[in-house]
């Protein structure tokens, strides 16, 4: 009898062990029904009967509700959103469980947010964090589905909460007078201590610190298999985790290629063996290797975020190709700051084959919604593979701020463009369409005043007496004449078609008086419209180098072009020999005349940043804008003018060329061009591409950041051509030397850094190794936000006690998407300086 009492000790710390084994399983609920359901391979307990499942209360029943209609069948998950648990009062799921951290997993079903006249709209909180705020499942759906092409009507929203008491209570509570509901819920423990240990601080390479969730909590944005498609949450037993593919953020698939290797994969530690299934590592991208795009420009993968958080980047790395270190380095970014110099993931794993994850931590709260993650080239890589980069997966995980994780959604009704339209009465029809009427009666009678009248009142010409060209009786010989805007049109071309008469009255008979510049083709004066818009007017003059077939070739690329960063033709005139062109005036003059030669004051970095980005814009609309692209060849800071606001406008379209055809690289032409612009490829072949653009842009690059002139005879030899003079500079790490020194140190390094490297790119000998503009115009829009960033926070923040801080910097890039704009742009083609050397080569026609 002795051991009776020993029997009983037994028994019960078996109980307990027991009691908690079953605790640290995932516990699975299917809301809102009341039995269990096998999805998926797992058993999910019906809430209306917890004692199935144990471990869990509800404190406020709420009501049952069926699905509306059928629900997604096409999801294996279907059968759990045939049933929802539906509150109009705050209510709460309390949960028994073992101390550690879990992943909370709430699933929505679209079906289920019109189930009464007012649309669900409702929060979420765990154990006090704030999960979600005002949350419209429709809403979510809508942002989602049209960022990713998806066409689901489930929301699963994740969360990695830090559990200390042993319990955890989720409440929902509806907003107002409306409802919350939530059909299924999974609470899936975490094994180990921590699904993190250590982090890297995004902008501090080499900066490393611990990383502990305490009473904060993660919410996961992002789960994705990168180059391999989709992983389903049972090929991730462990934690149920769903990976979705990279194809939908990646910022270009031509950058990169998939590479997979499914053999002998292992985890570098023990520990790792829950951070991602070994399927993750068997798949990667590695940058691409063309011949039109040079592999050492990065791949970058873009993300929507929620503003006013920080946010942990997981990367996954497996080394799936080389056999030993140094074979492959790169550069790893995140949202345009240094995340990692010199990564070397064979060194890192210690061999090939051997997959282990990479954590990093980075404010992004104050303003961007957008966050990048990007691999580039290692600069100090000395071989062609060393360049390569490689990424097998990568998570992206929102962390609390001050209790909270929730982010208002965006309503369906608060959207433009949104699902429901109000519906019209009939009487609102009729005035409408009445109102239609008077609208196309007005425009056809305009039309007829201002076009046929006019053509007919000039028919009989010979006997129509013509009024002298009007003298302005101002003293002021400053003051600008007026041009009528209205009058016949070009049979051929677009724009207004003005006469010589108007011509010289608007210029007083070409008064020197009225000059603001002079180019290559001629004199250009300023003029103003009967409206007081002022213009400028370009004449050609007899001795120009430029001649008839330039003349009608601006006007024909003006006529095809409209876009908000290239100059808009207003008309022209060809009577009595005359070549003339009209264009709206730009206020601001040449890019030119804003860096040196001239007593203006300087521009400053962020001043420079933006016109070159809008130069970029203007050149990448010609390249891409129409079917066969649109070559400028003559790409100089005289050609890129500034209009009032210093938005910048390319100009000068005299010698451009339609691109290549399809079945064609190059197109072959006499070299033509402006001396130290000129591309050297196309100077040698005569054969000429959208490179030659490029290269010609990267020596305006360099021009903005040095302000000097491109070729200065006057100078020591090795000065003499800038691009030379400044890549030397770059290569023994001093550009900052030559900067411009009226900048007076007010720029970010970084952006300087980043700016510079891209001109670098352009200027690469050959063509096939040049960036495109849309490139170029990435990498500037980049430099300017790191600039920006830089001017928003006058410091960065470092590490404090034992946790890791973030800089108050924040930054985001903007997808490049360029399209065709109708709105006419201020212009002008002309200004100030001294007329440019042009160069012409006997060739092809």
């Amino acid at each position: 009898m002795r051991t009776f009492p020993h029997l009983l000790l037994i028994l019960a710390v078996f109980l307990i062990l027991d009691s908690a084994q079953a605790q640290s399983k995932p516990l699975l609920i299917n809301c809102g029904s009341d039995s269990s359901t096998d999805v998926d391979g797992r058993t999910w307990v019906g809430d209306s009967r917890p004692t199935d499942g144990g471990n869990f209360t509800v404190s406020l029943p709420g009501a049952i509700a069926p699905a509306p209609k059928s629900a997604d069948r096409e999801d294996v998950y279907g059968d759990l959103y045939k049933t929802a648990r539906v509150f109009n009062a705050s209510s709460s799921y309390k949960f028994s469980v073992s101390p550690g951290s879990h992943f909370l997993r709430l699933h929505f079903s679209q079906l289920f947010s019109n189930l009464s006249a007012k649309e669900s709209v409702f929060d979420v909180t765990g154990n006090g964090l704030k999960l979600l705020s005002t949350f419209s499942v429709p809403g979510e759906v809508y942002q989602r589905n049209s960022k990713t092409n998806s066409t689901s009507n489930v929301i699963v929203k994740e969360y990695l909460l830090n559990v200390t008491s042993g319990k955890l209570e989720v409440e929902f509570a509806p907003d107002g007078e409306s409802f919350a509901f939530i059909n299924a819920m999974e609470l899936v423990p975490v094994p180990g201590n921590s699904i993190f240990d250590s982090v890297n601080k995004v902008g501090g390479v080499g900066v490393k610190g611990p990383f502990s969730l305490g009473e904060s909590g993660i919410e996961t944005m992002y789960r994705v298999c990168v180059g391999g498609g989709k992983i389903e949450r049972k090929e991730d037993p462990r934690l149920w985790r769903k990976w979705d593919s990279d194809e939908h953020y990646i910022f270009s698939l031509n950058a990169a290629h998939s590479i997979k290797n499914t053999s002998n994969i292992s985890y570098v530690s023990s520990d790792d063996s829950t951070s991602a299934p070994l399927r993750l590592y068997e798949t990667a991208r590695v940058t691409e290797e063309t011949f039109v795009v040079d592999k050492k420009f990065n791949v970058s993968w873009r993300f929507n975020i929620d503003p006013g958080f920080d946010y942990l980047v997981r990367l996954h790395f497996c080394e799936l190709e080389y056999e030993r270190a140094e074979q492959r380095k790169f550069k790893i970014y995140i949202n345009s700051k240094t995340a990692a110099e010199n990564y070397d993931v064979f060194a890192k794993a210690g061999g090939k084959n051997k997959a282990f994850h990479e954590d990093f931590l980075d404010d992004a709260w104050s303003q961007t919604d957008t966050l990048w993650v990007q691999l580039g080239s290692e600069s100090s890589a000395t071989s062609a593979a060393a360049s390569d980069a490689l990424l097998n997966g990568m998570e992206i995980f929102k962390v609390s701020r001050d209790g909270n994780l929730g982010h208002p959604t965006i309503r369906i009704g608060d959207m433009s463009g949104g699902m429901a339209k109000p519906k019209r009465s009939p009487k609102w029809v009729l005035i409408g369409a009445a109102a239609g009427l008077v609208i196309f009666i007005s425009i056809a009678a305009a039309v007829y005043f201002c076009f046929y009248l006019p053509r007919k009142k000039n028919i009989p010409a010979n006997k129509t007496k013509h009024n002298p060209p009007a003298t302005p009786t101002a003293t002021n010989a400053r003051a600008s004449p007026t041009l009528r805007t209205t009058g016949t049109f070009g049979s051929c071309r677009m724009g207004r078609q003005f006469s010589i008469a108007e011509i010289k009255a608007a210029t007083m008979n070409f008064d020197e008086s009225l000059v603001i510049g002079v180019g290559g083709f001629g004199k250009v004066y300023k003029g103003e419209t009967e409206n007081g818009t002022p213009v400028a007017i370009k004449r050609g003059h007899t001795q120009s180098q430029q001649g008839v077939k330039e003349f009608e070739t601006e006007i024909e690329m003006l006529s095809r072009l409209r876009h908000r960063h290239l100059v808009s033709l207003i008309g022209y005139c060809d009577e009595q020999n005359e070549m003339i062109l009209v264009y709206e005036h730009m206020a601001n003059g040449t890019l030119r005349s804003h860096l040196y030669g001239s007593d203006l004051p300087a521009l400053t970095w962020k001043q420079r940043l933006e016109i070159c980005i809008g130069a970029a814009r203007g050149l990448h609309y010609l390249h891409t804008g129409l079917d066969r692209g649109i070559i400028h060849r003559d790409v100089k800071t005289t050609n890129i003018l500034l209009d009032d606001n210093f938005v910048a406008k390319m100009a000068d379209f005299g010698i451009s060329k339609d691109g290549p055809p399809l079945d064609h690289t190059h197109v072959s032409t006499a070299v033509k061009g402006s001396f130290g612009y000129l591309d050297p490829e196309y100077f040698m072949r005569q054969q000429l591409t959208q490179s030659s653009d490029v290269y010609s842009f990267g020596v305006v690059l360099f021009e903005v950041l040095c302000a000097r002139p491109v070729i200065n005879p006057t100078l020591p030899r090795d000065q003499i051509n800038l691009p030379e003079w400044a890549l030397n500079w770059k290569k023994q790490n001093l550009l900052e030397t030559i900067i411009d020194p009226r900048l007076d140190g007010n720029y970010t390094l970084e952006s300087i850094k980043q700016f510079s490297e891209i001109a670098e790119k352009c200027l690469a000998d050959e063509g096939r190794s040049r960036p495109s503009m849309g490139e170029v115009l990435w990498h500037l829009e980049s430099a300017l936000q790191l600039h920006q960033a830089h001017s928003q926070s006058a410091s960065t923040d470092s590490l404090s006690g034992h946790e890791l801080k973030l800089s108050d910097a924040s930054t985001n890039i903007r997808c490049i998407e360029e399209v065709d704009e109708s709105a006419h742009s201020d212009c002008q083609d002309a200004d100030g300086e001294a007329v440019d050397v042009k160069i012409e080569v006997p060739g092809a026609v």
